[in-house]
């Protein structure tokens, strides 16, 4: 299913947040947004989830605009994890992710929503916390119920706003694997906002650049993330490194010996 956004602006009060953005996104496809703090990621997720509403433009899926689908089927299409978790039920590990196949729930479980649930808590590694309450657990360990909770919705795009925020490097690879996964192996359309930008640089189809609710640059890594680029829109001095692995993005820190600049 593709993902089509037009013009699409969001204005709190006599604020823009959001300024005519448009864009695609493909199955199969990892587009990840990139900005500093403030820049509009989250608020376009956001706008995207059905969360914050939009002052002007459409988004349509497959050609149909959004509302013109019901609810019900907006939940089967678009998952969402957010950034962060202000709101936690009384709820264990285990229903919490089981929540996730509500949509797709007439009466009762059936064993394949079963099944479903425990290999999303399975590809998260929180099988042993499954009768834990959701009060007793980490912020990291809670950003990973609720990304399972979302894989076992299965939707066919999936919006995720940062998130490995509160994981450790472990899980960050993990989680960003998955997501390649998720697109390559299942054919899913992810949209991710990133704050790492080597995330975006290794794990991207395509990176889209914002700054101050305005697109900057969308293309492939290498197209968007120019030095040029990245120190105009983030106002620190960046190098790029190139190693066996890779190219990395690294800030040069002020009290760094010139000599370990590569």
């Amino acid at each position: 299913m593709i993902l089509e956004v037009r013009d699409l602006s969001v204005r709190f009060g006599k604020t823009d947040i959001l300024k005519s953005i448009s864009f695609d996104l493909s199955p199969g496809e990892v587009l990840c947004i990139i900005g500093p703090n403030g820049s509009g990621k989250s608020t376009l997720i956001k706008t995207l989830a059905g969360i914050i509403s939009q002052n002007s433009g459409s988004v349509f899926l497959d050609t149909k605009n959004i509302s013109d689908y019901s609810k019900h089927t907006i939940a089967k299409i678009i998952g969402y994890v957010p950034q962060d978790f202000q709101y936690l039920t009384s709820a264990t590990v285990l229903e919490a992710v089981i929540l996730g196949r509500r949509p797709h729930v007439e009466w009762s479980l059936s064993q394949h929503d079963l099944d479903v649930v425990q290999a999303a808590m399975d590809r998260l590694a929180i099988s042993p916390m499954a009768e834990k309450m959701l009060t007793e657990l980490s912020g990291g360990e809670r950003q990973r119920v609720f990304i399972a909770r979302t894989i076992a919705q299965n939707p066919d795009i999936f919006l995720f706003d940062e998130p490995t925020s509160a994981l450790d490097i472990k899980y960050q690879i993990d989680v960003f694997s998955m997501i390649r996964e998720l697109s390559e192996q299942h054919t899913k359309s992810i949209l991710v906002a990133v704050h790492d930008l080597n995330f975006a640089y290794h794990y991207a189809d395509r990176v889209m650049l914002i700054d101050k609710g305005h697109i900057v640059a969308l293309g492939t890594a290498e197209e968007v993330m120019t030095e040029e680029n990245i120190i105009s829109v983030y106002g620190v001095p960046m190098q790029f490194v190139n190693t066996e692995s890779g190219r990395y993005v690294l800030p040069i820190w002020n009290n760094v010996n010139s000599a370990l600049i590569v």
